[in-house]
C-alpha cells in the first residue's frame, strides 16, 4: 500500500510525523497490507526557520519531493501547488493521498488528487470556526467535501461533518495527530534551555505567540496589545517569539518602544522550545490552533485572540478561552487570578492516532 503524505506549512510537520515513524514501525513487523510513503512538501513555507528546523527537531527524513511553491497570494499559491503536484500524483501513483490540516495546500492536493481518482483521507476533518471570512475555513470545506474518509480528531467534528451530510462511513475517529507529536517529543521538550535563556521561572510568565493579520497587521490592534503586555511585563515575565514582520511593525509603533528585559520578544522558536514554554506558562495568549491544543494537553491557562475557534473542543473541556483586544486586559486579570491548571485532557488525545490512522487505511485497502 503506497501512501503519499502532504505537508505544506508547519503545523502540518508535527502532524505528518507520527504518520511517517508508524509507518516506519509497521514496515519492520508482519502487519497487512504492507505500507510506504512518500513525503511532498510543497513549500508553502520555505523559511528555514519555519520549516527545516522542524523537520530536523522532529526527525523528519528529507522528503521525497519539494515542490517548492513559496508565498504568494492565496489564488496563485492553490495554483501553483496544483500545477506542480499533479506530475508527482502521475509518477508515483499512490493507493492513498493523506493531507493534514487546513492550509491551502491541503485543498490544491486534494483537488488534484480527487480529479485523478486518487484516493484523498483528510486527517484532522470536521473541524469549523463557522467563520467564512478565514481561508482556512474555506480550505476544511473544500477538502472534506471531497476527502474519501475523513480522520476526525474529537467527537465535535464527527457532527459538523454529519450535520453537513457526510456519509457515517466515511468519518472515522481517530483523535488528536498534534498530540502524538507532543508525546513523542516530551522528553527533549523538558531538556530544553529556553526558560534558562529567557530567564523565567515556571508557572510564572506568560508565553505570546501571534500570527493572524487582525492581531499583528492591524496597527491600533497591535498597539493595544503591546501596550496592555509591556504594562503586564512590569509584574510578569513574557516571552514573545515574533516573526521578523511582526517584530518591524512593533519597532515602528514608536509610542510604544519596549524596553522592559521582562518583556522577551525572540525570534521563532523551535517545535521543543515551544512546548516548553507552553507547559510551564502560568498563561498563554496565542491565536494559533496548535497552542490551543497544546496547552489543552498540559491543562495551562488560555487566552485565544480570535472571535472564534475550529477547536471547540478545547474551551468546552479543556483550559481556553477566546478574547478580543478590547476586552484583553481583564481576561489576562481574570486568568492569572485563577487556577494554575485548567480543564482536562479530550478523549483520544493520547497519542495513538498515527496508529489508529493506519488501522483505517489498511482496512479500505483493496
Amino acid at each position: 500500500m503506497k501512501i503519499l503524505i502532504v505537508a505544506g506549512a508547519r503545523p502540518n510537520f508535527m502532524k505528518v510525523a507520527p504518520l511517517l515513524r508508524a509507518i516506519q514501525q509497521r514496515a519492520s513487523g508482519v502487519a497487512v497490507p504492507p505500507m510506504t510513503s512518500i513525503l511532498v512538501h510543497t513549500g508553502q513555507h520555505y523559511d528555514e526557520k519555519m520549516s527545516d528546523v522542524f523537520f530536523r527537531e522532529l526527525g523528519i527524513a528529507s522528503p521525497d519531493v519539494n515542490l517548492g511553491v513559496g508565498s504568494g497570494t492565496h489564488a496563485v499559491q492553490t495554483a501553483n501547488v496544483m500545477i506542480k503536484f499533479e506530475p508527482v500524483c502521475a509518477h508515483y501513483k499512490p493507493d492513498y493521498i493523506v493531507v493534514v490540516g487546513d492550509v491551502n495546500s491541503t485543498m490544491a492536493c486534494t483537488l488534484v488528487a480527487s480529479k485523478l481518482g486518487i484516493k484523498v483521507a483528510h486527517l484532522e476533518a470536521g473541524l469549523r470556526s463557522f467563520d467564512r471570512t478565514m481561508p482556512e475555513e474555506i480550505n476544511r470545506i473544500v477538502t472534506d467535501s471531497l476527502a474519501d474518509i475523513l480522520l476526525t480528531p474529537s467527537t465535535d467534528a464527527d457532527e459538523n461533518l454529519k450535520k453537513e451530510g457526510v456519509p457515517a462511513n466515511r468519518i472515522k475517529l481517530v483523535g488528536n495527530i498534534m498530540i502524538d507529536s507532543l508525546v513523542a517529543n516530551l522528553k527533549k521538550a523538558r531538556k530544553s534551555r529556553i526558560m534558562v535563556e529567557t530567564n523565567v521561572k515556571k508557572r510564572n510568565f506568560i508565553y505570546v505567540t501571534l500570527h493572524r493579520p487582525s492581531n499583528v497587521d492591524v496597527p491600533s490592534n497591535l498597539q493595544t496589545i503591546i501596550k496592555i503586555l509591556r504594562n503586564l511585563a512590569k509584574n510578569i515575565p513574557i516571552v514573545f517569539p515574533v516573526h521578523p514582520r511582526t517584530r518591524k511593525m512593533i519597532t515602528d509603533l514608536h509610542s510604544i518602544a519596549v524596553d522592559n528585559p521582562s518583556f522577551n520578544i525572540l525570534d521563532p522558536v523551535g517545535y521543543h522550545d515551544s512546548l516548553c514554554l507552553t507547559e510551564n506558562a502560568r498563561l498563554v495568549l496565542t491565536d494559533s490552533g496548535g497552542l490551543q491544543e497544546e496547552s489543552t494537553y498540559f491543562q495551562t491557562p488560555c487566552l485565544t485572540l480570535r472571535p472564534n475557534t475550529e477547536r471547540p473542543i478545547t474551551i468546552k473541556i479543556g483550559s481556553n478561552q477566546l478574547t478580543d483586544p478590547n476586552r484583553l486586559l481583564v481576561d489576562i486579570e481574570q486568568a492569572l487570578g485563577g487556577p494554575e491548571c485548567r480543564g482536562k485532557i479530550p478523549p483520544l488525545w493520547d497519542g495513538e492516532a498515527a496508529k489508529r490512522t493506519l488501522d483505517v487505511l489498511a482496512a479500505s485497502f483493496n
